[in-house]
């Protein structure tokens, strides 16, 4: 960690990340995807915003108690970070959740632009230097380790901003934080940004400079990659480049440039480049975000090749076309082939191979699963295997259960589903209904006896492996009317935010697969509804985030 060359990595999928729209985790969810991101070796976790709401404080406190003293590879547990405006309400809050870590970190911010001091914070620059200069102060008399990010810096006027960094400095900052927060710059104008921040800033040789970028340009990684090149060693990243608006800088991009052109940036990172994959896959899954096919490096067509040319030259050397090979980001190929007659120690093997550490009674559960699918499929792949456990591990608590399905449709007829669920009272109930196709049938018999009302948004799915036996993996995205526990006003602002909830489903029926997926989403809205059971912690979406 004190190598120069050592770039570490802020990831922030948990904060700005969950601020996608529809991007909504429960607590649980949320503690899943850090412990993930623990043993991928992230430096840093910025957990939540915890003055959004207490369930979000909850949230990062539990990541703080469970995740914080959890060693990664790099023989430490992460810092665990929470952001805070430049508040002492905002930074009491984030010091009540993040205080229980081995290794916590404040994080706050303001803006310095002229169009933000301005229209937003109505503060004279005089103003913000003063409330800069208290605000850390007042974050480090908590907090041994303190980061501060200048809002809108790309915009901001560059001797006003290395004034505000100088004082931040002064005042106790160890990490500052360089935010493209709007996406506008070019890699040209933020590397030089960064480097005139390391020569004008007055005690820089101090503290780590980190770049936050976002996307609304396409630039995000290159203004990263910028910026980590003109002496930045702390990058802010999520993982599948999730955000707001347009995202944030991929994990997965700057990892992978950093390794795979180590020669042309002689920069090291304790990322374990191996656990990209699942560590993706979970985040699309419990997020409702499903990866773009052509997405650089985990989509779906990151390392396939088509094109009769392409094939030839793959065929006579990886390295024609291949910069990376797929075993680098997880994508391994199993030298044990799993199938109908393979053991239950031959999947636990396998499954630990890909990452996966579960519980006696998980892998119970997972060899019932990997039975049932083996009967369908001669050969089980990796891919089958993750779809599998993705499709086990990461669901809710399930108020209403899937326990049959039925399906009539063709070119005769009407397209008529009939399903059977078990209710939150244990009882059955059996729903028929018609719709416009089979899914659209399968979803209106489950609205029949779920009783919630909601909007269906997105509906998404792909086949994870060749084959017509593939399994399907299908997500979906909802939100509900009528209130249906949906909408909360935030305290801060006093506005109205609408909360929408993914669902995942895998099998290798894709109605089935659309059925657990859209239960699967229906489960946690109606859990968050508090109707059935304390719910699970939802974050507050922020609104004033970065």
């Amino acid at each position: 960690m004190n190598d120069p060359n050592f770039v570490r990595f802020f990831d922030t999928t948990l904060r700005d990340g969950e601020q996608s729209p529809g991007a909504t985790l429960t607590s649980a969810e949320k503690l899943e995807i850090a412990r993930a991101l623990a043993r991928l070796g992230a430096d840093v976790l910025e957990a939540g915003f915890p003055a959004a709401s207490p369930d979000d404080l909850e949230g990062v406190r539990r990541i703080a108690v469970e995740v914080g003293n959890m060693v990664g590879p790099s023989g430490k547990p992460p810092i665990i970070c929470g952001l805070a405006r430049a508040t002492t309400s905002d930074i009491d809050k984030a010091w009540q959740a993040v205080q229980f870590a081995a290794r916590p970190r404040i994080h706050t911010f303001l803006a310095t632009s002229p169009i933000h001091m301005k229209h937003k914070l109505r503060m004279d620059p005089e103003e913000v230097v003063d409330k800069v200069r208290e605000m850390v102060s007042y974050a480090k008399s908590y907090c041994d380790d303190v980061e501060f990010s200048p809002e809108d810096a790309g915009r901001s006027d560059h001797e006003f901003l290395y004034l505000v960094l100088g004082e931040a400095i002064k005042a106790g900052a160890t990490t500052l934080n360089i935010p493209d927060t709007v996406g506008y710059t070019t890699p040209e104008e933020f590397g030089s940004l960064i480097a005139g921040i390391m020569a004008n800033t007055p005690g820089i040789e101090n503290v780590i400079v980190s770049v936050h970028c976002h996307d609304d340009l396409g630039l995000a990684t290159a203004n990263t990659l910028a910026g980590l090149a003109a002496g930045a060693r702390q990058a802010e990243v999520t993982v599948n480049g999730i955000g707001e608006r347009a995202g944030n800088t991929s994990l997965e991009e700057v990892v992978m440039a950093l390794q795979t052109r180590r020669p042309a940036y002689g920069l090291e990172t304790g990322i374990d480049s191996t656990q990209i994959t699942r560590v993706s896959r979970m985040v699309s899954n419990y997020t409702g975000i499903p990866v773009q096919p052509n997405k650089a490096i985990v989509g779906a067509n990151a390392f396939a090749h088509e094109a009769g040319i392409h094939q030839d030259g793959m065929l006579k050397h990886h390295m024609t076309y291949e910069i990376m090979r797929p075993e680098m980001v997880g994508l391994q190929r199993s030298s044990l082939v799993l199938g109908k007659h393979s053991g239950r120690h031959a999947l636990k093997v396998r499954l630990a191979d890909l990452g996966y550490d579960l519980t006696d009674e998980e892998l119970k559960e997972a060899f019932i699963r990997f039975k049932e699918l083996a009967d369908k499929k001669k050969t089980i792949t990796d891919a089958d295997l993750t779809a599998l456990i993705a499709d086990q591990l990461y669901q809710p608590r399930e108020v209403f259960i899937l326990n049959g399905l039925q399906v009539a449709c063709g070119t005769m007829g009407m397209p008529t589903a009939t399903v059977r669920l078990t209710g939150p009272d244990g009882a059955e109930y059996v729903q028929a209904a018609v719709g416009t196709g089979p899914v659209d049938a399968v979803y209106k018999a489950i609205d029949t006896v779920v009783e919630v009302p909601n909007v269906l948004l997105e509906f998404a799915v792909r086949s994870v492996t060749e084959g017509i036996d593939a399994i399907g993996e299908v997500t979906v995205r909802l939100e509900g009317e009528n209130g249906s526990g949906m909408r909360r006003t935030s305290p801060q602002s006093g506005l109205r935010h609408t909360r929408t909830f993914g669902g995942h489903g895998a099998d290798t029926d894709i109605i089935v697969a659309s059925a657990k997926a859209y239960l699967s989403a229906l489960n946690k809205l109606l859990v968050a509804t508090g109707e059935y059971g304390e719910p699970e912690i939802v974050a507050e979406v922020s609104i004033n985030g970065k």
